[in-house]
């Protein structure tokens, strides 16, 4: 497994090592070792979440408050989607800065998204498969939400067009009413 991080550099891609032959594929998806190595601290996953969503699809930018905050190593499994983490650590040198990257099955990259991230992605394909481990458990009080198209954040998302939202995603605080990390 290869790690290297973005622009704002808590927040990792790691790649696999891909073993391919006449009979298919063959790659490690997930190594605790590794992971934390890269990471550089121990780590422990308690959920894992699937979604399905089809083009155009846009989820968040959703994150979860303390004491329930949730870090989430997300990958595609069918399809493909551009993926966003935005800083919400408000002493952070990053804060209100976000990172993008595409996710594929293809690509099989992986996003490591610690807690302080809001995050959030569209597909872009006909259907995506998303899949993510958390941190934390899910905790409806502790959910928070900022707009995806906040302009305060200046997020490029590669659309054409309108994006499919939730009624719950379009009533999102922006960033500068949201709640933050401190």
């Amino acid at each position: 497994m290869k790690a290297w991080a973005l622009s704002i550099p808590s927040v990792l891609v790691f790649t696999p090592r891909v073993f391919e032959d006449e009979r298919g594929v063959f790659f490690e998806s997930y190594n605790q070792r590794a992971f934390e190595e890269a990471v550089g601290r121990p780590v422990s996953f308690v959920q894992d979440n699937h979604s399905r969503s089809i083009m155009g699809a846009l989820r968040g930018l959703h994150y979860q408050v303390p004491p329930h905050a949730q870090g989430k190593l997300v990958r595609v499994t069918a399809g493909e989607v551009f993926d966003v983490a935005v800083d919400i650590r408000r002493g952070s040198p990053t804060f209100g800065q976000w990172v993008g990257e595409t996710l594929s099955a293809e690509n099989r990259r992986q996003l490591w998204i610690p807690p302080g991230f809001a995050h959030g992605f569209v597909v872009t394909t006909d259907v995506a498969e998303f899949q993510y481990k958390c941190t934390d458990f899910y905790a409806p009080a502790c959910e928070r939400s900022i707009r995806w198209d906040d302009a305060d954040l200046g997020i490029e998302w590669p659309l054409e067009g309108d994006p499919l939202i939730s009624a719950k995603d379009a009533q999102a605080a922006i960033f500068r009413n949201a709640e933050v990390f401190d």
